[in-house]
């Protein structure tokens, strides 16, 4: 059978000690509404979605600020119309907003995220979302504030559970003594492994889940490692990592993962999905793509058992640091994990 015929069964796991289940691989839904190449229309998106779905996946991520307009909120309301929402596990975040000329305005007063909570759920078409989460952190604001108006949010029963994108050890710690946090997300695969010493053990003290966006390094480990995979519409065409001579650089780290994907009959993009599932139980990659074929490959990433030489043998092959260039793209670099703390709450 071909290999999209074939019906690969999606576990289920606990996100975090707080009571939520989602699927053992999630969708980020971002990229539908064109963050890495021309937004699909309402109706093909929808048909990914829906597609997900009917295989398995029912962890789906979106976020106020992906497309234009909120398009991809949007999109997934009208997804939901066709889908039981009680087995649906909906994730989207609130915080960024841009300028004019495209500067980052983070965000986290209480008056903003009721607000933004609101506009999702009119967006969404939802009397509730499962899992909100803080995008970045307003460095501006004690995170106690923020965390107070999310905790109101929770007993109005508009959230079920709350989640920080991108925030310290000292916010995380903080915003946990006010309401349990149930994830956090952070960018997370083979070439991005700078939370592995603190976020990651702090996160495994608190119960709290970690959710790993570009689990596939932006589409690196899934074939964009050359200049000419890249659309003009992409934002990675100024991403430190895929401009100038570090894509030339970083191509090397592809062709060995490619190598060890060879022996374990499997394309890079499993592998490297393969990886970040082994690391633990508590960790949901949430891979996106606009191609359904894509969508069949990153499942088959669940097949795949590694020994703990195998996966000592996959980290050396992309040793973080020879990665050239930084993960983010210029206007969030103030806004990673790493300078994510808050005023004191006096």
């Amino acid at each position: 059978m071909a290999e999209e015929e074939v019906q690969i069964p999606v576990p289920r796991v606990k996100l975090g000690s707080r009571g939520l289940e989602v699927s053992r691989l999630g969708f980020g839904c971002g990229g539908l509404s064109g963050i890495y190449n021309s937004p699909l229309s309402y109706e093909e998106g929808g048909s990914v979605i829906q597609h997900a779905f009917s295989r398995g996946v029912t962890f789906f991520d979106t976020s106020d600020i992906y497309g234009a307009h909120h398009h991809n909120e949007i999109l997934i309301g009208k997804v939901l119309k066709q889908l039981p929402r009680e087995k649906i596990q909906l994730a989207t975040k609130f915080g960024i907003s841009f300028t004019e000329d495209w500067k980052v305005v983070v965000k986290g007063d209480p008056e903003y995220v009721r607000k933004c909570c609101q506009g999702s759920l009119e967006r969404l078409g939802v009397d509730y979302i499962d899992l909100y989460y803080q995008h970045r952190v307003d460095l501006s604001i004690p995170i106690e504030d923020t965390m107070s108006e999310l905790k109101k949010l929770v007993e109005e029963g508009k959230i079920k559970y709350v989640g920080l994108s991108e925030a310290s050890p000292d916010t995380i710690r903080r915003a946990h003594a006010v309401h349990p946090i149930t994830a956090v997300q952070m960018e997370w695969s083979l070439w991005t492994r700078d939370i592995e010493e603190e976020i990651v053990p702090l996160c495994r003290e608190l119960g709290i889940g970690i959710v790993a966006y570009s689990p596939l390094g932006r589409g690196f480990f899934a074939g964009k490692a050359t200049v000419e995979c890249l659309q003009n519409e992409s934002i990675l065409v100024n991403h430190p990592r895929f401009t100038g001579d570090n894509i030339g650089k970083n191509r090397v780290l592809y062709e060995r993962v490619a190598n060890l994907a060879s022996k374990h009959s499997c394309s890079p993009s499993q592998l490297a999905l393969s990886w970040l599932l082994h690391q633990c139980q508590d960790v949901v990659p949430i891979p996106g793509t606009t191609k359904i074929s894509n969508f069949n490959s990153n499942l088959g990433a669940l097949k795949i058992k590694l020994t703990e030489e195998d996966l000592h043998e996959i980290s050396e092959a992309v040793p973080c640091d020879v990665v050239a260039g930084s993960r983010e793209i210029t206007i969030f670099t103030g806004y990673t994990w790493k300078t994510a703390n808050t005023p004191p709450k006096h």
